[in-house]
């Protein structure tokens, strides 16, 4: 799949660049804090992303899939969208089925990657002047929904690699 997003080389101001930068580390970039989000579940199939150490815990297909609808979730928010172009029916935590195929899984992690790629987008063209503004329907500004979600990116690559590391 050919990378629509916007470069970094394009001069940007420094908060939107900052940002970027950001979420770039916290998904895919390399990062002082250890394994992204990308590479967390590089190299993983089906089989292990649909483990879970417990029948009430989330797996990795689950995080993963949940990482991309909150990242469509920003998006949303920051370009003004109404709800409802995800592609799975629901939203936060999804029923996925069981099994989970090899197929399905990958098809959840080109979900991911289009969305942060979509995410990234609407970052790069957001207008710097608005960052510290509250979007309807939220109680923090654009500004922290954006550093939040490379957060939540870095929260969720943690949990990853330990349930990477209960399987072994």
């Amino acid at each position: 799949m050919m990378n629509q997003s916007v470069p970094t080389t394009m001069k940007q101001p420094p908060e939107i660049e900052l940002l970027l930068r950001l979420l770039d580390e916290a998904y895919e970039k390399k990062a002082w804090h250890g394994p992204n989000l990308k590479s967390t579940v590089r190299r993983l199939d089906a089989r292990l992303a649909a483990w879970r150490p417990n029948p009430n815990r989330h797996n990795v297909a689950e995080i993963v899939v949940h990482a991309a609808y909150w990242k469509y979730s920003v998006r949303r928010r920051l370009r003004g969208d109404s709800r409802g172009s995800f592609p799975l029916r629901g939203s936060n935590w999804f029923r996925l089925p069981s099994p989970l195929t090899d197929e399905t899984w990958r098809e959840y992690l080109t979900l991911l990657d289009a969305e942060h790629r979509s995410l990234r987008d609407a970052v790069a063209q957001f207008p710097r002047d608005r960052l510290r503004r509250i979007p309807a329907g939220s109680k923090v500004p654009f500004s922290t929904l954006i550093y939040g979600i490379a957060h939540h990116d870095v929260y969720h690559a943690g949990q990853i690699q330990i349930l990477k590391r209960l399987q072994a």
